[in-house]
């Protein structure tokens, strides 16, 4: 039995990532690296822009000022481990730091889908109500929407965290995935895991499923009023209010729900890995993209504080 199992903490894990195909590993590191200064560049302007230019102070570059945050704490929390891995031979990460990893990226994540959901509110009462838009969406209700999407998203997290690493763990220690994530920690388990596979059902149901039923709600409502507006103008300016928000949305949950949703036999393992890739790494790098090229506001904002530091 102590040959099967390891009762005692392990020193470390080793992530396989995309060990298996030595010749990716150069150019990912490459590009991993690229679209991480990008990801910084990118969503520090965001968060500056929005701070400092007063006609941003409003509550959807409120919640933007969170996602961008947020992005910036999860893409930190997987892409220096991963760049460090991918440059040579060692692909290890100790127990510490892969428990964490997976405290980090379960709780950036779940706060993620809370807080496109808050955000999908936003754009429902600004399109919806916009006679009583200042008045619903008043500065305690920002932030007690922001508080309940970070803590239910960390709440979620700490459960995870503690009922995953209750496992007992097989002696390889070999995770298959560049990361320390829930479904590949499961794999290297030396016992019965289907509670655990169950929970985690729950949780994605309650954090991934619960929270795109409310946006498509929200969008649907958005297009019944929107279809209801005569001037083409009007029409154009109040979808160009929701689009960006809706194109994160689709980049988001789509590669989520394509790696814990979709059926084990529907992908192999190298897919998963890339899927995960993309919105772990390309979908935060994205965010800022989409938001300054689809918004004159931002991009205003952006060319007025580059004015002012080149003066």
């Amino acid at each position: 039995m102590m040959k099967e199992f390891n009762f005692s903490y392990p020193a470390g894990f080793i992530l396989l990532g995309f060990s298996d195909q030595p010749q990716l590993e150069i150019v990912l590191l490459l590009v991993i690296s690229i679209i991480y200064i990008l990801t910084l560049l990118g969503n520090s302007m965001i968060i500056l822009v929005s701070l400092l230019n007063p006609k941003l102070h409003t509550p959807m570059y409120f919640f933007l000022c969170n996602l961008s945050f947020l992005d910036l704490c999860f893409t930190t929390s997987i892409v220096p481990q991963m760049l460090w891995n991918l440059k040579g031979p060692e692909k290890t990460i100790s127990y510490a730091g892969c428990v964490t990893q997976l405290y980090i990226t379960l709780g950036l994540g779940s706060t993620e889908c809370v807080l496109l959901t808050v955000m999908a509110y936003d754009r429902f009462n600004a399109i919806c109500r916009p006679l009583h838009y200042g008045i619903i969406m008043h500065p305690k209700l920002l932030q007690l929407l922001a508080a309940v999407a970070w803590i239910s998203g960390f709440v979620e997290s700490t459960i995870q965290t503690s009922l995953v690493f209750q496992l007992r763990l097989c002696s390889h220690h070999r995770v298959d995935d560049f990361m320390c994530e829930e479904p590949a920690l499961i794999k290297i388990a030396c016992m019965d895991t289907t509670f655990l596979e169950n929970e985690l059902a729950m949780a994605t149901v309650l954090y991934v499923v619960l929270p795109l039923g409310l946006i498509l709600v929200s969008y649907g409502c958005i297009v019944r009023s929107v279809l209801r507006i005569k001037s083409t103008e009007g029409r154009r300016k109040a979808f160009g209010t929701c689009g960006s928000h809706l194109i994160v949305v689709v980049l988001f949950y789509g590669t989520i729900i394509s790696v814990y949703i979709q059926p084990k036999s529907e992908y192999t393992q190298n897919h998963r890995k890339f899927l995960t890739l993309f919105y772990t790494v390309v979908t935060p790098s994205l965010n800022p993209l989409i938001y300054t090229l689809r918004n004159k506001e931002v991009k205003w904002a952006i060319k007025q504080l580059l004015s002012k530091d080149s003066s």
